[in-house]
This record gives C-alpha cells, structure tokens and sequence, in this order.
C-alpha cells in the first residue's frame, strides 16, 4: 500500500487527511516512532477490555517528508486486514478508534472530513 495524502477506511463515516500545519516534534509528541527508514509509526491495540490483548492492531506510518501516510487495521498477529466498521461490529472498537483519531485531528496531525 503506497503512502496517500488522504485515507478512507472501508465502512468509515470520515477522510483522514494529512494537516498542512504537521510539525516533525508533534509526531514525535504523541508516541510516533521514527523507523530506520525515516517513516514515523504509531501502533494501538484497540481492546474492548484494556489490556486483555483481545482486539485490533491499528498502525499509522507517515512518510518522512510528511505528505503521505497509511492507516492499517488488522488481527492482533498484523498479518490480515480487519474491517471494524461493519455494521454488526463492535462499536466500542469503533469508539475507541474515533477517539484516537479525533486526539491526533486536535493535534494537527490529521484533518477529518465528513462523507
């Protein structure tokens, strides 16, 4: 999957965008790691019941020029993408995602845009 300015998730209410006002130090701020590579990373489990090692991996990977990024979701090994935003899904999972996207949208790492 190639870095993009803008991300949908299947099933997602929202577009993540990149915030032009993204700043190297605010990533660094909210536990994204630099990779060898340059990339920065950010890996959450999302739990229904914290820290019961019981739910999704979420992983965000900017590039080091901070103009693309990925957003993956998968089972807890991050070998198969996982779809949260089904309608019988768990909406706790869904909260919790939309929480953590919204902190990193009031940070001015992503914008968010209704569809």
């Amino acid at each position: 999957m190639a870095f993009e300015h803008s991300v949908t998730l299947k099933n997602c209410d929202y577009t993540y965008q990149i915030n032009p006002a993204i700043k190297k130090y605010t990533l660094r701020d909210n536990t994204f790691e630099q990779t060898k590579v340059g990339n920065y990373q950010l890996t959450r489990m999302l739990e229904e019941v914290p820290n019961s090692n019981q739910g999704f991996l979420l992983k965000i990977i900017i590039n080091s020029d901070l103009t693309g990024f990925k957003i993956n979701i998968t089972d807890k090994s991050g070998l198969r993408l996982v779809d949260i935003f089904k309608p019988d899904s768990n909406k706790v999972i869904q909260e919790k995602f939309y929480f953590l996207m919204d902190s990193l949208v009031d940070r001015e790492i992503f914008t968010k845009v209704g569809k």
